[in-house]
């Protein structure tokens, strides 16, 4: 289903070198907003050290948003020393091909992590990317997101109780 993740994890930090390997990812992208950096611009303890460790086992990596805020994209980028596309209009295809293009990967090969249901896994799934979502960092989100979090935590619910039946 479009709407559903291939994983769903607490935190980045909780995707590890043994699941992408398991599951053929060479390459992630990244989305910024609650994702690695929370609402009051702070980025979690342990985020970056997670990230270079996955470099260092030849992850590649480029961070893609669909925030218009070029300095907030510049700034994350700049500390987790990645490339970045922002104003990316996820769920459409355009910021995804561009990533998919800097990574020189095949879309399959690509996990795209984000908190959102109806832009992350909605726009990787549209690519045949492995979606894999995360929770939010913090509950602060901006007005749109919002109004969109109790269908997402319907959607979540879903894909959980599948999951869970097909695991027995």
């Amino acid at each position: 289903m479009i709407l559903y993740p291939k994983a769903y994890y607490k935190n980045v930090k909780e995707i590890t070198i043994e699941f992408l390997n398991k599951n053929n990812i060479k390459a992630i992208i990244l989305d910024v907003d609650n994702t690695i950096l929370d609402f009051d611009k702070n980025i979690p303890e342990g985020f970056i050290d997670w990230c270079e460790n996955l470099k260092n086992h030849n992850i590649k990596f480029c961070i893609v948003s669909n925030t218009n805020k070029l300095k907030k994209v510049k700034y994350v980028a700049k500390e987790f020393d990645l490339p970045y596309f922002y104003f990316a209009k996820k769920p459409l295809k355009f910021g995804f091909k561009k990533a998919i293009k800097l990574l020189n990967e095949k879309p399959e090969n690509i996990a795209a992590v984000g908190d959102q249901v109806f832009t992350d896994v909605v726009g990787a799934n549209r690519c045949k990317m492995f979606p894999i979502l995360v929770k939010p960092i913090k509950k602060k989100d901006i007005f749109i997101t919002k109004l969109k979090r109790p269908l997402e935590n319907h959607i979540i619910k879903s894909f959980l109780r599948k999951r869970n039946k097909e695991v027995k």
